[in-house]
């Protein structure tokens, strides 16, 4: 039987105004999830120091000129794919004494049009985060579109134990029951809480 007790739901709050936003977090739910650096920045801000125990995501892709502003104000960083933005955020870290959780993104389903690192190189990748010291969480990745996610979630799953490592972030609004009994620790959704967005 699939233990569900360490799954977490990070509320994906991307384009929704901090009042549409409020009822959940007055509610006490603790994880939210943003795509842009900036419009997290001008959303969360004032909230996170009002709402301290609030833990913000960030699973769209880090650019690297925004890497210090990332650092500064996210718990979490989902979407890790390569030495360069490695290397960006540890020298960060240093710089502004704080560790950020990170996911390194794998791009499961070797698709040309995604981020994340291939199957093949993870290994490496994954020793080059920690000679970093990079605080590697666990493994994250976006299935492809229109195919049964089911193969790609028990790939990422045996991928997650290979490392050893205890987090899994998968599954979205239309496949996290899948994701779950495939082993993801967090879920990362949002149409299911706040509605379709515009």
């Amino acid at each position: 039987m699939q233990d569900f007790d360490n799954l977490k739901i990070i509320a994906v709050s991307k384009t929704f105004s901090i009042d549409q936003i409020l009822p959940l977090i007055k509610h006490g739910h603790l994880h939210y999830g943003e795509n842009k650096v900036q419009e997290a920045i001008n959303k969360w801000s004032d909230v996170k120091l009002e709402y301290s125990d609030i833990k913000l995501h960030l699973i769209g892709r880090l650019q690297s000129n925004k890497t210090k502003l990332a650092v500064k104000l996210f718990d979490y960083i989902h979407s890790v794919d390569s030495e360069k933005i490695a290397k960006k955020i540890a020298d960060e870290e240093l710089k502004q004494n704080k560790k950020v959780k990170i996911f390194i993104q794998v791009n499961i389903g070797d698709e040309n049009q995604k981020s994340g690192i291939t199957k093949k190189n993870l290994n490496e990748f994954y020793s080059y985060c920690k000679e970093l010291e990079l605080d590697i969480l666990g493994l994250m990745c976006i299935p492809p579109a229109n195919i049964d996610p089911k193969f790609f979630f028990q790939e990422m799953k045996l991928l997650t134990k290979k490392l050893d490592l205890p987090e899994l972030s998968m599954g979205m609004s239309s496949d996290y029951i899948e994701a779950a009994k495939n082993s993801a620790t967090y879920l990362r959704i949002g149409s299911k809480i706040f509605g379709n967005r515009d």
